[in-house]
């Protein structure tokens, strides 16, 4: 492993691949887990508002935004990857926050290394989280429903499409940047328990958008109420990009809660 930092593009080296972050901002850390459809890129919102209160590491999972996968390894080593730009930028504990697919490294991250977690934040995901069968059975008929959908009608919620269209032509050019998509990518995510997750006794925070269909907060809910220390807010008139959709709620709601849970 190699740390470089020069002509602005900032990497951790792991075997061929290079992985890149961003670090903005002062105070206490907050590490930002982008999705399928993001990168670095992606966050701007929550730099712009957060960065006064937080230094934020935002990283570009392999294959994505500025960082490479030159073993093809996808999803296998995100986890892995995650620790490594951890201990090569020194953090020791963090607010871990997980966007959809950057959900799942979160959750996996946490549950391997919950000492070194303040709290975990889950925007608008369920993904890495082993669902008990009656709510497999809820989320099933979702994911059928959900499969022949454009990338933007997945992500993005009703309202945003309707009268934000400038966000949805910045989703899809930020998108562009990204080597993988949702068909190309490769790799198997790991899973924790609901069990699991409320055994490492972090602070669990969900952020759903009221318009999300790839996980309706009515689901999300469920598995809020199963982890005896977490929060659930959802917010309305956004989609699955509740960050990117409506980021002035988005970071309010997540102050509070980070303050509710006293991590700040």
């Amino acid at each position: 492993m190699a740390i470089t930092q020069g002509n602005n593009l900032p990497h951790v080296s792991i075997g061929d691949s290079q992985i890149y972050y961003e670090i903005h901002g002062e105070g206490p850390d907050m590490v930002l887990l982008h999705g399928v459809g993001g990168n670095h890129a992606s966050w701007f919102p929550q730099i712009a508002a957060l960065q006064a209160q937080f230094r934020l590491v935002t990283i570009d999972a392999r294959g994505f935004g500025k960082s490479t996968d030159a073993e093809g390894a996808g999803r296998d080593k995100f986890v892995d990857d995650l620790d490594f730009v951890w201990k090569a930028l020194g953090l020791k504990k963090a607010i871990l926050l997980g966007q959809s697919m950057g959900g799942g490294t979160a959750v996996a991250f946490s549950c391997r290394f919950p000492e070194r977690v303040k709290a975990l934040v889950l925007a608008d995901t369920l993904v890495g989280i082993t669902l008990p069968p009656w709510l497999k059975s809820l989320m099933d008929p979702v994911i059928k429903e959900t499969s022949t959908l454009s990338q933007v009608e997945r992500v993005l919620g009703e309202t945003t499409r309707k009268i934000r269209s400038e966000r949805v032509t910045l989703y899809t050019q930020i998108a562009g940047f990204n080597s993988v998509g949702l068909k190309t990518l490769v790799g198997v995510q790991e899973t924790h328990s609901i069990e699991e997750l409320a055994a490492t006794k972090l602070p669990v925070l969900f952020l759903l958008g009221s318009e999300d269909v790839l996980f309706p907060p009515e689901i999300a809910r469920q598995v809020h109420n199963q982890i005896p220390n977490s929060m659930f807010v959802e917010i309305e008139k956004s989609g699955h990009s509740a960050h990117f959709e409506t980021p002035e709620l988005f970071n309010a709601h997540l102050i509070e809660m980070l303050k509710v849970a006293k991590v700040i």
